[in-house]
């Protein structure tokens, strides 16, 4: 599974889960910029069925503008994706981008700090959404 997320299973409802991140996120400074429903997209575009699935693109205004000081085309690594999705156990999957990972291709020193803030926002995110748990697949 992939190193450069952090992942939660949520025994759910999806709709509920989403609705949960979306507050959750708020609570911690994030707004949601956009809103991708794969599995509408996939079914649209390619007459193709797919699991639920959105990926939500959550961005903290104040943090974002401090590392784009310090990095100005961090923007083609912005807005921090948390994606909510079906499992194929029935349970609801949520994942956030880890910062660390995703800023450390910048190779710059003065990231580490805004990175590291993201991750634990992130983090606290996902540990509150109700019936959560980390998630080892």
């Amino acid at each position: 599974m992939a190193n450069y997320t952090v992942r939660y299973r949520v025994d759910g409802e999806f709709d509920d889960t989403v609705a949960a991140v979306e507050d959750e996120l708020a609570e911690e400074g994030f707004g949601v910029l956009c809103d991708i429903d794969v599995q509408a997209t996939l079914k649209k575009k390619l007459d193709e069925e797919f699991r639920q699935y959105r990926i939500l693109g959550a961005c903290n205004p104040s943090l974002a503008h401090e590392a784009l000081q310090e990095e100005l085309e961090l923007g083609a690594l912005l807005p921090c994706n948390v994606i909510v999705y079906e499992r194929d156990d029935g349970d609801v999957g949520v994942s956030a981008v880890d910062p660390q990972v995703m800023l450390s291709v910048a190779d710059n020193d003065a990231l580490d700090s805004i990175a590291e803030d993201v991750g634990e926002r992130l983090t606290r995110v996902l540990e509150a959404l109700p019936n959560a748990e980390p998630a080892e697949d």
